[in-house]
């Protein structure tokens, strides 16, 4: 009667494999889409917490921090104007 080729069998075979690898791969990429949503929830709290450097110190402190900034710039300068 009609017989089914070897090589058709084996296509058989491996178009199911490819089959299962792409709905394992649907599912990954779900796994992946819920794990991003979760991710970028949270990155946002993160950021509603967040505060600059200088709202967490005092106006005193924001003076003294410039005093030694631009110190410490003179101070380069002087040192880049004595070795040219």
């Amino acid at each position: 009667m009609n017989q089914i080729s070897p090589h058709t069998n084996r296509f058989k075979e491996l178009l199911g494999e490819i089959q299962d690898e792409v709905n394992n791969l649907r599912q990954e990429i779900k796994d992946l889409k819920r794990e991003n949503a979760k991710l970028v929830t949270k990155l946002e709290d993160l950021r509603g917490e967040q505060t600059d450097i200088f709202s967490a110190i005092s106006e005193s402190e924001r003076l003294a921090m410039r005093q030694q900034v631009q110190g410490m710039l003179k101070k380069i300068d002087n040192h880049l104007n004595n070795q040219a």
